[in-house]
């Protein structure tokens, strides 16, 4: 769906804010695609030293920035990358915990063990620890901004996705109280929380969906955007300006909260489980 053009100028104009990160020294977990893409690009073009990892070697083939390849669903490869990242960068200013999964797709009788340990290590369990290693760094820095990557789902109910959306409500939880702990040292904890986002992601669940309901791709477009007071779907690049304000000294006084950004979304079609 085309963005209209007043939607396109502001996202222009946002994107020209007057940020200088230059010297600031990130850290992107999931960063070599996507979103996590996005944001590492956005911290490096307003001079930020960038580190991130992520599993998608293909993407990290032609990364621009610097990386190591880790998976956050392993305490131990948390660990390394962590100490890597920080021996590179020689210290920490931004942690952007991006990475997560969707999990399962099934009504809660049908969703395996296996499966909810999956999603809760990869989305929750990964930002307790990437931050526990963050914290002596941000610490030596005199403060910092930790970003966490949540979802809509992290503020209301999604029916056949119960691990996905009970570990992004964990990631609101972690935020609020990691702001008041932290708070004192001068860190900011922020977490975000992006609804229907542009891209091939999107595009499969559309068209899964739409294979199912028995609908077009046009017509299922149009029902998953019906939700959504701007009739948009939310750009990389919208979060990624979010993620910009909060790291520079705009944001200097946000901390805590949990900002939506997602065109206003209300509410999401779903198909309830057959009889």
């Amino acid at each position: 769906m085309d963005q209209p053009e007043t939607l396109m100028n502001t996202a222009t104009n946002l994107a020209a804010l007057p940020v200088d990160l230059s010297g600031k020294r990130v850290i992107v977990t999931a960063g070599a695609a996507g979103i996590g893409a996005a944001l590492a690009d956005a911290f490096a073009e307003r001079g930020a030293r960038v580190h991130l990892c992520d599993v998608d070697e293909q993407a990290l083939a032609t990364c621009r920035h610097a990386w190591a390849r880790a998976d956050v669903s392993r305490r131990d490869e948390i660990d390394r990358y962590m100490q890597t990242a920080l021996s590179h960068l020689g210290g920490l200013d931004v942690l952007v915990n991006n990475a997560g999964i969707a999990g399962p797709t099934a009504g809660i009788a049908d969703i395996t063990a296996d499966d909810l340990d999956a999603t809760l290590d990869i989305n929750l369990a990964s930002q307790f620890h990437t931050v526990r290693h963050a914290l002596p760094a941000l610490r030596e820095a005199g403060g910092g901004s930790i970003i966490n990557i949540s979802s809509v789902a992290g503020r209301m109910g999604v029916p056949m996705r119960t691990p996905y959306a009970a570990t992004k409500w964990g990631v609101v939880g972690l935020t609020r109280s990691l702001a008041v702990e932290l708070g004192p040292l001068g860190i900011r904890v922020n977490a975000l929380l992006p609804g229907l986002v542009a891209g091939p992601r999107i595009d499969r669940v559309i068209a899964a969906r739409a294979k199912n309901m028995g609908l077009t791709v046009e017509e299922e477009t149009t029902l998953e955007l019906s939700g959504v007071s701007l009739r948009q779907f939310v750009r990389a690049a919208d979060i990624a300006n979010m993620a910009l304000f909060l790291a520079s000294p705009f944001g200097a006084m946000v901390s805590g909260q949990a900002i939506s950004i997602d065109g206003d979304l209300q509410s999401l079609p779903w198909q309830p489980p057959a009889a």
